[in-house]
């Protein structure tokens, strides 16, 4: 063969080689995004088809919470939430014109059928010319408990802003998450596209914000709830003990400032030294400003950091919008923020999510475990092609053993003894915080609750936050409208 041709046919081969990796490439690597509705929502071709394909189904212990049945219209499938106020937030909602949230976006891949993991299947479809399938995705819910933390929720009455979060404290699963207001992700998954739009429309623009989730979106001052991470890392520092002295007077005489700190009552905490164990389940604030000031900003924040302040833990429910907001501790406070800080005010702000880590490490001898609500994902034909596995977050563990099982005592004070009475359940020992914080004189307080039971062998850890209760100030506390909320669905998942 001479030269040229031997050239011409080296050349040839290579661009066949590279028409075969580019084709592969885009079959195979980029097929899922290529195929996407979310991410391709222009596409009427990819929309249409992939809004008329039979979409795998969201579980909850064996039932499902989104499923798609058929129907005589074009697209075939109407996709239905038969428990749809309750798991608004979870299963999100699944539109031709409007995008996806929650689960069916972030699973989008496998529920629509499109994912590389359900290749084979694909395949097997191909073959016996049968429309494509989606897989099936089961969360880690107790619906139990989320049914509890809906009712609860609910019974605060209208216009009601709250969340609600249960965790596994062994293993991060979420067992329950509920926000208000909550909205009917089947109005916006039905075929009427113009009802649909005007539906969309006005969540968008309801001042309630119903298609926010609270749980996951909502930073605030977690108040008094915080000095559960001031006593952890006080017991932590081995210079404190439950039964050390601290100040307990009606003020604190902070430096750099003619301001001083005072209690919420406005009087003492039962004399000028009390225990820790007793600060605690008074919830006062002299005392926990005092150890704040004693430990540092840099302590309080190393183990603000440890229980997962300061990190994104938590991706079952990204989407196009929603993203679970960063808690913090602030970076460089003076002496006086640093006062502030370690009582849950100032630039201190979490979301219920992570407040119920806090409880969930406590209650797990001090080993945080990153939350997730997705648990296994399933193909069409039922068989197991991933589930979660649990594991710690970074860093572990948050705080000694020896220091949660000191705390975990002082939190069973609380409920027994103190500020945390409403949470008490006949024959169980509770371990909980109470917390009211302060926000803007324009506004009410937040309400904030954080427990865990059985206080010796936990099964559940609850944070419950009333953002507005529609009541006056003086009605407004964690002990009042938090703590029976997650009374009722720590009840919920112990069985009693």
């Amino acid at each position: 063969m001479n030269k040229p041709i031997r050239n011409l046919a080296v050349a040839c081969m290579a661009l066949f080689v590279a028409l075969l990796i580019n084709a592969t490439f885009v079959q195979y690597w980029e097929a899922d995004d290529l195929s996407s509705l979310s991410a391709h929502p222009d596409n009427k071709r990819v929309r249409d088809a992939e809004f008329a394909r039979e979409r795998g189904a969201i579980l909850v212990r064996g039932k499902a919470v989104a499923e798609s049945n058929p129907t005589d219209d074009e697209y075939k499938f109407q996709r239905e939430y038969p428990q749809a106020l309750p798991y608004s937030h979870l299963t999100g909602y699944f539109s031709r014109d409007w995008g996806l949230g929650g689960v069916e976006s972030s699973q989008n891949s496998i529920l629509s059928g499109s994912d590389s993991k359900l290749f084979v299947n694909r395949v097997i479809d191909l073959v016996d010319n049968e429309s494509p399938k989606g897989g099936s995705v089961t969360l880690t819910i107790d619906p139990e408990a989320q049914q509890a933390a809906y009712d609860g929720v609910e019974a605060l009455g209208k216009n009601i802003q709250a969340a609600v979060v249960a965790l596994e404290p062994r293993t991060g699963k979420v067992l329950a998450m509920v926000s208000s207001p909550g909205y009917n992700p089947n109005r916006l998954a039905s075929h009427d596209f113009n009802e649909v739009g005007r539906v969309k429309q006005r969540l968008e623009q309801d001042p309630g914000s119903p298609l926010n989730n609270r749980a996951i979106e909502e930073v605030l001052p977690p108040g008094s709830t915080f000095k559960l991470v001031t006593a952890g890392s006080a017991l932590d520092s081995g210079k404190y003990t439950p039964d050390t002295m601290v100040p307990g007077g009606a003020r604190l005489d902070l430096p750099q400032t003619s301001t001083d700190l005072v209690n919420e009552s406005g009087g003492s905490c039962g004399g000028e030294k009390i225990t820790l164990t007793r600060a605690l389940e008074v919830s006062c604030n002299v005392s926990f400003g005092a150890v704040g000031l004693d430990i540092g900003d840099d302590a309080l924040r190393a183990t603000a950091e440890k229980f997962g302040f300061g990190t994104r833990t938590f991706t079952d429910l990204d989407d196009a919008l929603t993203k679970q907001a960063v808690s913090r501790f602030p970076e460089d406070p003076d002496r006086p923020q640093t006062a502030l800080s370690a009582i849950g005010q100032y630039d201190v702000a979490a979301t219920p999510l992570q407040m119920a880590m806090v409880g969930a490490g406590i209650a797990n001898d001090g080993t945080v475990m990153k939350p997730y609500l997705v648990d296994e994902i399933t193909s069409p034909k039922l068989d197991v092609i991933d589930k979660t596995d649990p594991e710690p977050m970074p860093d572990q563990p948050a705080i000694s053993s020896s220091a949660a099982r000191d705390l975990t005592q002082m939190m069973v004070g609380v409920v027994e003894n103190g500020t945390g009475t409403t949470a008490q359940i006949p024959d169980v020992s509770v371990a909980g915080k109470t917390g009211t914080a302060q926000s803007s004189p324009d506004r009410p307080p937040y309400a904030w609750f954080v427990s865990f039971a059985p206080a010796d062998t936990p099964a559940v850890a609850v944070a419950v936050l009333v953002q507005d209760a529609g009541v006056a100030r003086d009605e407004i506390s964690g002990s009042g409208l938090a703590a029976p909320i997650a009374k009722s669905v720590m009840e919920a998942v112990i069985g009693k």
